[in-house]
């Protein structure tokens, strides 16, 4: 069946233009659904913002834009056709369907703010992987908290989740970067979200947030999320019915099937915020009021919002730890499996997907306990555990597809518990990154995000500018734009990256911004394949830090940079192999620390370089200037890193010899860190604020300058023979089990 969009929109290109050519006709419209009319909306936006007026006239080139169902194209696939006829020039977009369509409209829209639609050749385009997804851990309410909620993104974020005008503007950068996935993940969400007839009390009313000052006492597994004083001192930010927030939730998840994006919600458990205590619930495993109040809510979901298009389920840090697997999914399956039945019964054409997270259960007790589920029913992995910015090809997963059962797929948890402030950037990584991603065939997709972070609006810059502040995904538009593009198609080369970046700069060289943008991408794998902690609590790399509560250590110091393991995979040495093989004179044929060292200095040096060159351009933009300052304090970081791991190599071979040049040298090069980092912090702090995160508690980098300052003393005390070697190098999670 074909359908041609309806719609006529006449472009006019301004006078001023001397290849002008004529009027521009769009033949684009909503006859499809609502992905046409965005692709329609997104054209007509690019041309006024380039100057041309509309209107209605016949034009020298007509762009014509048409969903086409056709049993062999791809999903979401589109053509692009460019011809020119008796002095008429046609651009035809075909798409496979609304979505394919969209997407190519798209383009064209990209290609009138970039300057290149009069280049436009044939093309034929289709998804590199299907589905490209963002993690989102949702703060809803004091009451129904995310993993994310005991941190300051979270607390501001609770009354914008609740805005129409922030889900218009984040759909809308979903769809222009090609992600068609959005993953929602709350502890326990169907209190803020549905209406269950057999348990009345639970609906909540209103949203809440807590005015008492949150710390980082809260317990890792979740247990403790909402407390006694929480509650006694919370603000009303928004007054909801639950009719009021059905209606709501309803109209988000139209708004993202309108951009072509599929809406999930992720629970871990055993969790009932918001519901205990009422009607005799507990978190009781055992307890039959729990299990039917839980069936009840999860039919109620899929009742309730018939574009919800499926749930991610966990057996999570809310089962007690030593429960055995087998237990743990009869209980998954006679809520959420159930629920979902029961839901289907009344609709039983409906396709509903089931993605069950791999963490603390075995595949075959999953397989086994859903053995009988009424849909499409997929795994979850963390992919590179916490840290996607370590090496584009991590190793964990391998045991999981050597043992994944026939025919089922995977999708990937790709965590960036990496970088939460810094605007950044580097194709080159993101391309290898996702060519590396498993093959179609055991891959459903992927969704990427922060645990300690909230891309939500961004509350960190500490002179925001009037108005709202702005969405994460806007700030670092660059970096999204990078992994949902290259998810869709990995072949675009740098150059189409550096005619997006010179469009957003005109005054700038874009050659300049872009090695800016890639040098300053770099410090974060560098230093993270090379100094490890699996999870987020044990590494975040903006501030050398970890949660104080992990292994009481807070921040790492240069012995902690001695001790320290590399990533698993990167063939990377950390310092105690380097050094038993420098001193017994064994081949090096991995990467050493002083080559990282090198590494972390030469993307410094290249960013800084870049730098350079655009500070009179970064006067008269202020988008600009703030990229420049956080290249600048990401150069910086990348300076400390370099010369911390220098400091720690030498102060290890001094353990070892005793030579007082060894020494010296680590004194030198722990001053210079030193001197590096209040660079950084100063750059930092003069735009960001300090802040509380739920993973690694409250960091501020300015206080931490007395910290850096510290590993001189650690180095001018430190004896021969302190340094140990227990023989341990690991220290990741598993993360799957047959």
């Amino acid at each position: 069946m074909k359908v041609i969009f309806a719609l006529t929109i006449a472009l006019l290109l301004p006078e001023n233009i001397a290849d002008a050519g004529g009027p521009w006709v769009a033949a684009i419209d909503p006859a499809t659904g609502g992905p046409g009319a965005f692709a329609a909306e997104e054209i007509r936006r690019e041309a006024e913002a380039q100057g041309m007026t509309l209107g209605e006239a016949a034009g020298e080139t007509c762009i014509a834009i048409i969903a086409e169902k056709e049993a062999k194209a791809a999903a979401q696939s589109y053509s692009i056709r460019v011809q020119n006829e008796s002095g008429r020039r046609t651009i035809t977009v075909r798409g496979a369907d609304a979505a394919g369509a969209m997407y190519g409209g798209l383009d064209i829209a990209e290609a009138i703010r970039t300057g290149t639609l009069d280049t436009l050749k044939d093309s034929d385009h289709k998804p590199h992987i299907w589905r490209r997804g963002i993690k989102f851990n949702i703060p809803l309410d004091l009451r129904t908290p995310s993993y994310s909620d005991c941190s300051d993104a979270a607390q501001a974020n609770i009354s914008v989740i609740w805005e129409r005008e922030f889900w218009t503007a984040l759909l809308d950068s979903m769809a222009r970067h090609r992600y068609n996935v959005l993953s929602l993940w709350s502890l326990h969400p169907f209190p803020s979200l549905v209406r269950v007839p057999e348990f009345p009390e639970v609906a909540l009313d209103d949203v809440w947030r807590t005015r008492a000052k949150l710390d980082d006492t809260f317990s890792f597994a979740g247990n403790d999320m909402v407390r006694p004083a929480m509650l006694a001192d919370h603000e009303v930010v928004k007054r909801m019915t639950m009719d009021e927030k059905t209606e709501f939730w309803r109209w988000v998840m139209q708004q993202a099937a309108d951009r072509g994006i599929q809406v999930y919600f992720f629970t871990w458990n055993v969790f009932t915020w918001g519901a205990e205590g009422k009607h005799g619930i507990t978190n009781d495993l055992d307890n039959e009021i729990t299990k039917k109040y839980f069936r009840a809510s999860v039919r109620e979901m899929v009742k309730t919002y018939p574009l919800l298009a499926g749930l991610g389920i966990t057996a999570g840090e809310g089962m007690p730890h030593g429960l055995d697997s087998k237990v743990k999914e009869g209980w998954l399956w006679d809520t959420y499996g159930e629920g979902v039945r029961d839901a289907l019964k009344d609709d039983p054409q409906r396709e509903f997907r089931m993605i069950h997270r791999f963490h603390w259960t075995a595949q075959r007790d999953i397989l086994d306990a859903f053995k009988n589920y009424p849909g499409p029913f997929e795994f979850s992995f963390k992919y590179s555990v916490a840290h996607m910015y370590s090496i584009p090809n991590p190793p964990f997963i391998q045991p999981l597809l050597e043992n994944l059962a026939p025919g089922r797929k995977t999708w990937l948890t790709v965590r960036n518990d990496d970088i939460y402030t810094f605007r950044f950037g580097d194709p080159a990584y993101a391309r290898q990154y996702i060519l590396n991603m498993p093959p179609a065939d055991k891959m459903a997709g992927f969704y990427m995000g922060p645990d300690g972070y909230i891309w939500g609006r961004d509350f960190l810059e500490r002179h925001p500018d009037p108005g709202p502040r702005p969405l994460v995904m806007d700030k670092q538009w660059y970096s999204f734009m990078l992994w949902g593009r290259l998810a869709y198609d990995p072949s675009l080369p740098d150059a189409h990256f550096e005619r997006a970046l010179a469009a957003r700069h005109p005054k700038a060289s874009s050659p300049h911004v872009f090695r800016a943008l890639q040098g300053a991408a770099q410090v974060m794998p560098l230093i993270t394949r090379f100094f490890w902690g699996d999870i987020d609590l044990k590494w975040y790399p903006e501030a050398c830090w970890s949660h104080r509560r992990s292994k009481g250590q807070g921040f790492y110091t240069v012995r902690h940079f001695m001790d320290g393991i590399t990533m698993p995979g990167a063939d990377v040495l950390c310092i105690r192999d380097w050094r038993v093989r420098l001193t017994t004179r064994q081949p090096i044929t991995k990467t050493t620390p002083l080559e990282i060292a090198d590494a972390l200095d030469g993307a410094a040096s290249k960013t800084l370089a870049a730098l350079d060159t655009l500070r009179e351009a970064a006067k008269e933009d202020s988008d600009l200037q703030k990229n420049v300052t956080d290249c600048e304090a990401l150069a910086w970081l990348g300076r400390y890193y370099a010369s911390k791991i220098r400091g720690a190599c030498a102060l290890a071979l001094f353990d070892v010899n005793g030579e007082q040049f060894e020494q010296e040298t680590a004194l030198r090069q722990l001053g210079d860190a030193h001197c590096h980092w209040k660079r950084y912090a100063a750059i930092r702090d003069a735009h960001y604020v300090p802040a509380l995160y739920n993973s690694v508690g409250y960091v501020d980098v300015t206080a931490l300058t007395e910290k850096v300052a510290a590993d001189l003393e650690i180095a001018r005390d430190w004896k021969p023979g302190t340094l140990k070697d227990d023989g341990r190098r690991s220290g990741s999670e598993k993360g799957f089990r047959q």
